[in-house]
């Protein structure tokens, strides 16, 4: 009877290798041999489950968007009241600071976004999704009368996306120009204008 594959072991164990490697070292300075190193094979054994450097970042990039895709998913839908919904989300989006792993993740993945179509893809996606998490948010809203919205559901929902994105870089950094608190207030002064809704918490 023939083993059981340990190709799907394996390459879990690479990206999880590779995903430290990132944070570590950051895209633009890493190497193959790093990832080698740090699963202890030779860059052969690496290429042997990955062709190339790049198939491996994307499988990286693929799980990042997924994990942080699900966890918007699930601070949305934890509430049901649209106001409620949209403070959930606005607080889901933005990085804690220089040490949010998941947000640096993909911020340095999202580098090679403007020379790889395959990345830029997958940043899209990121994009949309959330695009299409707030649009629903404000559509319910509107038609519970509880938001009357100042511009389409989709250009407010790109515009938040948009926000996000921007603030998020400055909280990166390694030194950061704003506090989360201070980004969230701004993201939340933009969605009280567009929702004409103060959007405050409730007990």
């Amino acid at each position: 009877m023939a083993r059981p594959s340990k190709a799907p072991e394996r390459r879990a164990e690479l990206i999880e290798v590779a995903r430290r490697a990132v944070l570590d070292r950051g895209v633009l300075n890493l190497r193959l041999r790093d990832i080698a190193e740090g699963a202890g094979l030779s860059s052969g054994s690496v290429l042997y489950y990955f062709p190339t450097l790049a198939d491996l970042l994307q499988e990286v990039q693929r799980e990042a968007v997924a994990r942080f895709c699900s966890a918007r998913e699930r601070a949305a839908s934890a509430k049901t009241d649209p106001g409620e919904r949209l403070l959930s989300m606005i607080r889901s989006g933005l990085p804690t600071g220089p040490g949010d792993e998941l947000c640096v993740l993909l911020y340095e993945l999202g580098t090679i976004a403007r020379r790889d179509p395959v990345y830029a893809a997958r940043h899209i996606t990121l994009y949309e999704q959330q695009v299409r998490i707030y649009t629903g948010i404000l559509e319910a809203g509107a038609a519970t009368g509880e938001f009357t919205l100042t511009a389409d559901a989709v250009s407010i929902a790109r515009n938040l996306v948009a926000l996000e994105d921007g603030y998020g870089l400055h909280l990166t950094q390694a030194v950061p120009t704003l506090e989360t608190s201070t980004a969230e207030a701004m993201l939340l002064s933009y969605a009280r204008t567009a929702t004409s809704n103060p959007l405050e918490d409730r007990p």
